[in-house]
């Protein structure tokens, strides 16, 4: 299957979502070596113009010129355990840039045999660069497991990465289409995969809390990781897709 029609071209680009926000659709990665996945980050420039890199995906000196057409690139963010390979080049041609990552995730054995650098952790509280434009929600699991979700008020989109999975079935190889609806991530209301949901629901009453701030939010745009962003309805489609946990 062509990689144009598992994930949303044009790739590796960035294209407007909303004022001072866009995505970088990339891809297709290989969940579990196998199975192709559609993969995003986003871009969103702060008051001072600077820009803060969501969960990084592959480099290219060509989309590194075209991401610093937007402004400088300050930070870059590993929101989970599981969105941050792609830092360690990113660092080398950016090494001015801060990096924050998910609370754990420089304890994990991966990321202590890479090169990667982690200069602070994240919390539901958000640092002093960006707290006058973003709240933050950590969503917590067993594990180890905690995913930082962002909610950037002057746009009103809400920033997840695994936690909401929205796979479009037309986009996936017809062998892996009924495994994505068994794991409930296929659109329209896609959700976490099932070990996911699992691992955070194992938390209790704090991941619940964590989730019922995040609907609060009651944002425009929800985009994440892998799938189709919620943009439209995207608060009633939030809901759905969190029913698991609230």
């Amino acid at each position: 299957m062509s990689k144009d029609l598992v994930t949303y071209p044009p790739l590796d680009t960035p294209k407007a979502l909303a004022e001072d926000v866009w995505i970088v659709d990339s891809g297709p990665l290989k969940a579990m070596g196998v199975i192709p996945l559609p993969v995003r980050m986003t871009i969103l420039r702060l008051a001072d113009k600077s820009l803060l890199i969501h969960s990084p995906t592959r480099y290219s000196v060509d989309l590194h010129k075209e991401i610093e057409r937007l402004g400088p690139i300050r930070h870059f963010v590993a929101p989970n355990i599981a969105h941050w390979t792609y830092l360690e080049e990113w660092q080398r041609h950016v090494p001015q840039a801060t990096t924050w990552a998910a609370p754990g995730l420089g304890q994990r054995a991966q990321v202590k045999k890479s090169v990667v650098r982690l200069d602070h952790d994240l919390s539901s509280r958000s640092p002093a660069a960006w707290a006058d434009e973003i709240d933050q929600v950590a969503v917590p699991g067993i594990g180890g497991f905690c995913e930082i979700c962002f909610y950037h008020r002057p746009s009103g989109t809400l920033i997840l990465t695994d936690l909401v999975q929205n796979l479009e079935p037309r986009k996936l190889p017809g062998l892996f289409r009924g495994m994505a609806r068994v794991a409930g991530v296929v659109a329209p209301a896609g959700k976490a995969p099932i070990y996911l949901r699992a691992i955070v629901r194992l938390k209790g009453r704090a991941a619940k809390e964590a989730g019922r701030r995040l609907v609060a939010f009651n944002p425009a745009t929800v985009i994440f990781a892998h799938g189709r962003p919620f943009d439209q309805n995207a608060s009633e489609q939030l809901k759905r897709s969190l029913s698991w946990l609230l």
